[in-house]
């Protein structure tokens, strides 16, 4: 969507535009990641515009270049991925997003992942469809309950965090590693190294940033200290795990089962050994994907926007430096 600036008082002139995704999956354009359409596309849409609300179209330094009264730029996303902030910066163009939109819906798909790797939900509703009936298991076959269980969280933000007080009230003892989170009695968590984190741990479920630091922050090594038939949930990026380490952990056993709504490559190739394995649960990256995420996303883009109109200040702002100039100038 992409509105015209006039008198504040004034209805919008609000013009619309459609991207492939969700029907193709979004992808690297240029600079930035997980976007979809076109630059070329994205040139054509903004003449002339000041302010564009977007999901995953790609704002680059090319489509910045060409775009020369875009002022706001709102991408309805948890952060602003698609977007290339420091050239927006350098262009004016102030970057606004919508964090914790999908926290609720992303926290309670990861519990769903959980609890089907856990208890073997899909192999098991796969195998009826087949006409089996497996209802028999042995001591190594069955999962394993929550109630009695430690769960360890890489990464304690907004899902973490929701994460953590749905798995405290299954009654599991709840590690935390995160060295940017504050950490208060009210949590009801340890805070741990990751080393302990991973060695104490049934379940390892991952909810950091993508950043220099996390990626691959679960590989062979950090999988070999968990203990063996233990779990490894991920709905958070596909880069914080080794995928080629997590398939050798689950086919020698030593995972008792795995789960995950992203990958580093997407959709998955066709010869991805993870197809093959019946104790990896999987989905298509749509944890953060319910009506309420939506609603969520476009009540905070607008407030946004409705802000910077007013002159006021955004929320949510990658690049506040864009308008304290504007307010200096």
């Amino acid at each position: 969507m992409r509105l015209k600036l006039g008198d504040i008082a004034d209805p919008f002139d609000v013009i619309e535009a459609s991207t492939p995704f969700p029907l193709e999956p979004f992808r690297n354009i240029a600079e930035v990641r997980e976007a979809s359409g076109s630059e070329d596309q994205m040139i054509d849409q903004l003449r002339g515009v000041e302010i564009c609300v977007a999901h995953h179209a790609p704002l680059t330094e090319k489509v910045l270049k060409a775009s020369p009264d875009l002022r706001l730029f709102v991408v309805c996303r948890g952060g602003p991925v698609n977007v290339n902030v420091p050239a927006a910066t350098r262009c004016g163009v102030t970057i606004a997003y919508t964090p914790a939109r999908n926290a609720a819906a992303t926290a309670e798909h990861t519990i769903a992942m959980m609890l089907s790797a856990l208890r073997g939900i899909p192999a098991a509703d796969a195998g009826i469809r087949r006409g089996e009936w497996k209802g028999d298991y042995t001591w190594e076959t069955a999962g394993f309950e929550l109630e009695t269980a430690t769960v360890g969280l890489i990464g304690y933000g907004a899902i973490g965090r929701i994460v953590g007080r749905i798995l405290r009230a299954f009654g599991a003892k709840v590690l935390v590693y995160d060295p940017f989170a504050k950490l208060d009695a009210d949590d009801d968590v340890e805070g741990v190294e990751l080393t302990q984190l991973l060695r104490r741990s049934n379940v390892v479920s991952l909810h950091a940033r993508e950043t220099k630091e996390s990626r691959g922050i679960l590989g062979a090594r950090e999988i070999a200290q968990m203990p063996k038939g233990s779990v490894v949930v991920n709905c958070a990026r596909g880069s914080l795990v080794d995928y080629d380490a997590l398939a050798d952990a689950l086919r020698s056993r030593h995972l008792f089962a795995a789960a995950a709504d992203v990958f580093a490559e997407e959709p998955l190739p066709a010869d991805s050994p993870l197809l093959k394995l019946e104790n990896f649960v999987m989905t298509p990256h749509l944890a953060g994907g319910t009506r309420q995420a939506a609603e969520k996303a476009a009540t905070i883009a607008a407030e946004e926007v409705r802000r910077f109109l007013a002159g006021e200040e955004l929320r949510y702002c990658a690049n506040p430096e864009v308008r304290e100039l504007e307010r200096t100038v």
